[in-house]
Protein backbone atom coordinates (compact mmCIF):
# COMPACT_ATOMS: atom_id res chain seq x y z
CA UNK A 1 0.00 0.00 0.00
CA UNK A 2 1.42 3.41 -1.02
CA UNK A 3 2.07 5.97 1.40
CA UNK A 4 0.33 9.10 1.38
CA UNK A 5 2.47 12.88 1.12
CA UNK A 6 1.91 13.29 4.31
CA UNK A 7 2.74 9.93 6.26
CA UNK A 8 6.12 9.96 4.06
CA UNK A 9 6.63 13.89 5.58
CA UNK A 10 5.78 12.37 8.61
CA UNK A 11 8.15 9.52 8.88
CA UNK A 12 10.87 11.76 7.23
CA UNK A 13 10.20 14.07 10.22
CA UNK A 14 10.83 10.87 12.18
CA UNK A 15 13.91 9.75 11.06
CA UNK A 16 15.31 13.41 11.04
CA UNK A 17 14.71 13.44 14.49
CA UNK A 18 16.22 10.08 15.48
CA UNK A 19 19.61 10.71 13.44
CA UNK A 20 19.80 14.25 14.95
CA UNK A 21 19.43 12.21 18.70
CA UNK A 22 21.68 9.04 18.01
CA UNK A 23 25.13 8.36 19.02
CA UNK A 24 25.21 5.92 16.76
CA UNK A 25 23.28 3.42 13.99
CA UNK A 26 23.12 0.14 12.99
CA UNK A 27 22.06 -0.72 9.31
CA UNK A 28 20.44 -3.95 9.25
CA UNK A 29 17.85 -6.45 6.97
CA UNK A 30 15.41 -7.80 8.88
CA UNK A 31 13.24 -9.66 5.93
CA UNK A 32 11.87 -12.96 6.61
CA UNK A 33 11.95 -11.93 10.33
CA UNK A 34 8.45 -12.84 12.44
CA UNK A 35 6.84 -9.71 13.84
CA UNK A 36 6.83 -11.52 17.16
CA UNK A 37 10.77 -11.42 17.01
CA UNK A 38 10.69 -8.08 16.09
CA UNK A 39 8.66 -6.56 18.74
CA UNK A 40 10.83 -8.38 21.73
CA UNK A 41 13.93 -7.01 19.99
CA UNK A 42 12.13 -3.48 20.29
CA UNK A 43 11.33 -3.79 23.43
CA UNK A 44 14.68 -5.07 24.65
CA UNK A 45 16.26 -2.38 22.64
CA UNK A 46 13.70 0.33 24.53
CA UNK A 47 14.99 -1.32 27.78
CA UNK A 48 18.49 -0.47 26.67
CA UNK A 49 17.75 3.23 25.55
CA UNK A 50 17.93 1.79 21.65
CA UNK A 51 15.50 2.54 18.62
CA UNK A 52 14.56 0.28 16.05
CA UNK A 53 13.41 1.82 13.16
CA UNK A 54 11.81 0.83 9.50
CA UNK A 55 11.76 2.81 7.10
CA UNK A 56 11.76 2.71 2.77
CA UNK A 57 15.27 3.22 1.53
CA UNK A 58 14.09 6.51 -0.31
CA UNK A 59 12.86 8.10 2.71
CA UNK A 60 16.11 7.26 4.60
CA UNK A 61 18.49 7.90 1.93
CA UNK A 62 16.77 11.23 1.79
CA UNK A 63 16.91 11.44 5.86
CA UNK A 64 20.25 11.06 5.62
CA UNK A 65 20.81 13.63 2.84
CA UNK A 66 19.18 16.28 5.20
CA UNK A 67 21.04 15.49 8.02
CA UNK A 68 24.54 16.03 6.33
CA UNK A 69 25.59 12.51 6.86
CA UNK A 70 26.37 10.90 3.13
CA UNK A 71 27.05 7.16 3.81
CA UNK A 72 24.19 5.76 1.09
CA UNK A 73 27.54 5.13 -1.68
CA UNK A 74 29.03 2.98 0.73
CA UNK A 75 26.13 0.97 2.12
CA UNK A 76 23.32 0.59 -1.17
CA UNK A 77 25.02 -2.67 -2.89
CA UNK A 78 25.28 -4.12 0.37
CA UNK A 79 21.36 -4.12 1.24
CA UNK A 80 19.31 -6.71 -0.54
CA UNK A 81 16.18 -6.47 0.98
CA UNK A 82 14.14 -4.36 3.97
CA UNK A 83 16.41 -1.88 5.82
CA UNK A 84 16.02 -1.28 9.60
CA UNK A 85 17.69 1.42 11.64
CA UNK A 86 18.84 0.77 15.37
CA UNK A 87 19.58 3.73 17.05
CA UNK A 88 21.79 3.95 19.72
CA UNK A 89 20.85 6.81 21.49
CA UNK A 90 21.52 6.63 25.31
CA UNK A 91 24.73 4.01 24.36
CA UNK A 92 26.47 3.73 21.18
CA UNK A 93 27.48 0.28 22.08
CA UNK A 94 23.83 -1.29 23.14
CA UNK A 95 22.71 -1.12 19.26
CA UNK A 96 25.47 -3.38 18.00
CA UNK A 97 25.79 -5.77 21.14
CA UNK A 98 21.77 -6.44 21.44
CA UNK A 99 21.62 -6.82 16.98
CA UNK A 100 24.58 -9.31 17.30
CA UNK A 101 22.70 -11.09 20.06
CA UNK A 102 19.76 -11.52 17.77
CA UNK A 103 21.17 -11.76 14.76
CA UNK A 104 22.44 -15.32 16.81
CA UNK A 105 19.33 -16.52 17.49
CA UNK A 106 17.23 -15.10 14.03
CA UNK A 107 19.54 -16.51 10.82
CA UNK A 108 17.26 -13.72 8.80
CA UNK A 109 18.32 -10.90 10.56
CA UNK A 110 21.42 -9.70 9.46
CA UNK A 111 23.61 -6.97 10.25
CA UNK A 112 24.98 -4.84 7.30
CA UNK A 113 27.42 -1.88 8.53
CA UNK A 114 26.20 1.15 10.68
CA UNK A 115 27.58 4.54 11.44
CA UNK A 116 29.82 5.47 14.61
CA UNK A 117 31.17 9.10 15.48
CA UNK A 118 29.79 9.81 12.36
CA UNK A 119 31.54 7.46 10.21
CA UNK A 120 30.48 4.51 7.93
CA UNK A 121 32.09 1.28 9.47
CA UNK A 122 31.63 -2.02 7.85
CA UNK A 123 29.85 -5.13 9.47
CA UNK A 124 33.08 -6.53 10.45
CA UNK A 125 33.69 -3.17 12.70
CA UNK A 126 30.49 -3.21 14.25
CA UNK A 127 30.56 -6.93 14.81
CA UNK A 128 33.94 -5.67 16.98
CA UNK A 129 32.10 -2.99 18.81
CA UNK A 130 29.39 -5.81 19.34
CA UNK A 131 31.70 -7.76 21.45
CA UNK A 132 33.50 -5.44 23.50
CA UNK A 133 32.45 -5.35 27.38
CA UNK A 134 30.26 -2.84 28.16
CA UNK A 135 31.47 0.28 30.55
CA UNK A 136 30.92 -1.26 33.86
CA UNK A 137 33.02 -4.16 32.89
CA UNK A 138 35.49 -2.23 31.97
CA UNK A 139 35.65 0.37 34.88
CA UNK A 140 35.47 -3.31 37.11
CA UNK A 141 38.87 -4.27 35.15
CA UNK A 142 40.25 -0.82 35.83
CA UNK A 143 39.21 -1.00 39.10
CA UNK A 144 40.82 -4.57 39.76
CA UNK A 145 44.08 -3.32 38.01
CA UNK A 146 44.44 -0.86 40.64
CA UNK A 147 44.02 -2.83 43.40
CA UNK A 148 45.66 -5.89 42.31
CA UNK A 149 49.22 -4.18 43.18
CA UNK A 150 48.07 -3.10 47.13
CA UNK A 151 46.34 -6.17 48.12
CA UNK A 152 49.63 -7.94 46.97
CA UNK A 153 51.65 -5.59 48.97
CA UNK A 154 49.29 -6.23 52.15
CA UNK A 155 49.55 -9.78 51.65
CA UNK A 156 53.71 -9.44 51.63
CA UNK A 157 53.38 -7.41 54.83
CA UNK A 158 51.16 -10.27 56.31
CA UNK A 159 53.03 -12.53 55.74
CA UNK A 160 55.76 -11.18 57.76
CA UNK A 161 54.50 -10.66 60.19
CA UNK A 162 52.54 -14.05 60.38
CA UNK A 163 55.78 -15.16 60.42
CA UNK A 164 57.13 -13.29 63.04
CA UNK A 165 54.35 -14.78 65.20
CA UNK A 166 54.64 -18.02 64.42
CA UNK A 167 58.43 -18.09 65.80
CA UNK A 168 57.58 -15.76 68.41
CA UNK A 169 54.92 -18.53 69.43
CA UNK A 170 57.41 -20.92 69.59
CA UNK A 171 60.79 -19.10 71.61
CA UNK A 172 57.96 -18.89 73.84
CA UNK A 173 57.14 -22.71 74.25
Amino acid sequence: MALTKEKKQKALNDLKENISKQKSIIFVDFSKVNSEDLFSLRKKLKEAGCALKIGKKTLIRIAFGQSNISFWNKIKNSIPGQLALVFGISDELSPARISNQFSKTNENFKILGGIFENKFIEKEKVLVLANLPSREELLGKVVGSITAPLSGFVNVLQANIKGLTVVLSKINR
